[in-house]
């Protein structure tokens, strides 16, 4: 009996092993699905986010077309070269004209700063930004002509030393996220001559909370010179804030002075330092290097002229080779590392640039680490914000964070859904402003004309005209209807997205193009309108798109393009709402909400 028995609960017992097992390989399998899924939305995030920065790269290009144009732009149309050009010349006066001339009204309830600032003001800008109060346009101008005062006497690289009793932190990009920047506070500590901090540029855009990150930001610098220090980013920079909406936000948040602010602060985006040497062992810049970087250069260098440190990315592939993907700056293999830190007896390079899931990414057999603190970057839940602590001669510590709210209590299939959802959104939608160049992509791969190409063919075609390196194959089953033999019905890349068109007559060509461009359209037309009007005449529009589509090598019949401005000419005044003329360029998603 006993053995009979024991040889019975053996039995359970290598059934209940064999079944925890089974369970374990089954969730093992579950997790790393769910994660590849949350690895390829990413992948999309960034692909795009970095093809847009390569059309803000050649929009800028664009406006070293038009400055080298200028005389004949004058001959042309000398009304919008005045507009164009004249109107956007900086005229930075003395304090008096700026700050003397806003003036601060009794009923202002916000938070009133004390000059010279001290740290109660910092704790005192804090508690208001939590309430969401906003700092008076007085006060903001105020705090941007003293940082422009400290820094022009800071050199293009800040020199810094720690100790064992003397720590320094280390944040990456914030883009405008407020709760970030409160998180890293709260779990670190205020800006003090105990508690230093680095900020590697980036402040700025995306985010709702630019203007508040960045008054934080200078007003402890401004308490702190010598223990708060700011490099500069790629998005300190005009052109990218009118893209990336903080030129909105500042032209919201401050609708009479507004137009100062911005001034003043591309001004300071100048006189901000490129980067940061700690210990004369770490190098800290916000985007990377080059095989011809030369520390010794970028300490004499006009700040403004630096490009590859401010738009690099480190890769696995030895060389230097062109950063296709953003149009600007180079990617650096791990052999470029190594030579360029050992030119200069520097350890470690750390930088920031680019979003990462756990918020920070050691590469290049430890010698390059990125550091990224906006969490939630793309999506609720897309990835962690990170910072770094370090001391002399100790390890370096990273620290992660999510400042989440909604899908804080959610399971993690439920917040890849999320983000997968919001990344095929956008994915499609760059699909579908590429709709005719891609169906004449379909139609060569498909010899027999019946209407399906292979899995390989659709693939291909993609990425050719997208130009998104991205897992196609894998992606395809969110995209395209499959057949039982694995052929792609390729013009089921377009359902249930169209973009709706504001004339019918008008080609599709022409509408897949102003909505491809929409973006640069519209900041060339902000830049044109000085008066903020909201209104363009119909000849500084064919003037603007003449220049536009001859720079962009864009092969539209003007005819159609007049006639479409000539439609949107509601009052048949000559003029039209150019914002509104391009919003009517949306994309419409078949399901929706709205719809």
């Amino acid at each position: 009996m006993g053995c009979s028995s024991s040889s019975a609960k053996d039995k359970k017992s290598e059934k209940v092993l064999r079944a925890t097992l089974i369970i374990q390989n089954w969730y093992r399998g579950y997790r790393a699905r769910l994660k590849a899924r949350q690895h390829y939305a990413l992948a999309i995030f960034q692909s795009i986010e970095y093809a847009d920065e390569q059309s803000q790269m050649q929009l800028s290009n664009f406006f070293s077309f038009m400055l080298e144009n200028y005389t004949r732009v004058h001959e042309e149309d000398p009304k919008l070269a005045s507009r164009l050009f004249e109107s956007n010349v900086q005229d930075i006066k003395d304090r008096q004209d700026y700050v003397g001339l806003v003036e601060v009204p009794d009923s202002y309830e916000g938070p009133r700063l004390q000059f010279p600032l001290s740290f109660p003001d910092i704790d005192l800008l804090i508690e208001a930004f939590k309430k969401q109060q906003i700092l008076h346009a007085h006060y903001v101008l105020e705090v941007l002509f003293e940082t422009k005062k400290i820094l022009m006497q800071k050199s293009n690289f800040t020199h810094i030393n720690t100790s064992p009793s003397k720590e320094i932190t280390i944040c990456g990009d914030l883009h405008g996220k407020l709760d970030d920047l409160f998180m890293i506070f709260y779990k670190n500590g205020l800006p003090s001559e105990k508690n230093s901090y680095i900020f590697n540029g980036d402040f700025v855009d995306r985010g709702k909370n630019s203007v508040e990150i960045l008054m934080i930001l200078f007003v402890s610098f401004l308490v702190y010179p010598n223990n708060l220090h700011l490099n500069r980013g790629n998005h300190e920079d005009f052109m990218m804030n009118l893209r990336y909406g903080f030129t909105r936000e500042v032209l919201h948040k401050y609708k009479i002075h507004g137009k100062k602010i911005l001034q003043m602060l591309e001004e300071v985006y100048t006189w901000l330092p490129i980067g940061t040497i700690i210990d004369n062992e770490i190098l800290v810049i916000h985007g990377g290097i080059s095989d011809s970087t030369d520390l010794c250069l970028l300490h004499r260098v006009q700040r403004n002229k630096v490009t590859d440190i401010l738009w690099s990315d480190p890769r696995g592939r030895k060389g230097c080779y062109p950063n296709t993907s953003r149009g600007g700056g180079c990617y650096f293999g791990p052999d470029v590392t190594s030579k360029v830190l050992s030119k200069y007896q520097l350890k470690l390079l750390i930088r920031s640039h680019e979003c990462k899931p756990e918020g920070y990414e050691i590469c290049h057999d430890g010698k390059v680490i990125t550091v990224f603190s906006a969490s939630n970057y793309y999506e609720e839940g897309s990835n962690r914000g990170a910072y770094i602590r370090l001391s002399f001669g100790t390890s370096l510590r990273f620290f992660q964070y999510q400042v989440t709210k909604a899908t804080y209590s959610k399971p993690l299939h439920q917040r890849v859904n999320t983000i997968e959802s919001s990344a095929i959104k956008i994915l499609k939608e760059r699909i579908i402003g590429r709709k005719t160049d891609l169906i004449r992509a379909f139609q060569l791969q498909d010899h027999s004309r019946s209407g399906k190409i292979s899995t390989t063919q659709w693939a291909f075609s993609m990425e050719n005209v997208l130009g998104l390196n991205l897992p196609w194959r894998s992606l395809s089953s969110h995209l395209v209807n499959t057949d039982k033999n694995g052929d792609i019905d390729y013009m089921s890349s377009f359902q249930d997205i169209h973009i709706e068109k504001p004339v019918k007559e008008a080609q599709s060509t022409v509408i897949e193009t102003l909505y491809r461009y929409r973006s640069d359209l519209q900041i060339i037309f902000n830049i044109i309108d000085s008066d903020h009007s909201g209104l363009i005449s119909m000849e500084e529009f064919r003037a603007m798109w003449n220049l536009f589509s001859s720079h962009y090598n864009v092969h539209i019949d003007d005819f159609q393009v007049n006639e479409l401005a000539n439609t949107m000419d509601l009052n048949k005044d000559g003029s039209i709402d150019f914002n509104e003329f391009l919003k009517a360029f949306y994309v419409v998603h078949k399901f929706d909400k709205k719809n």
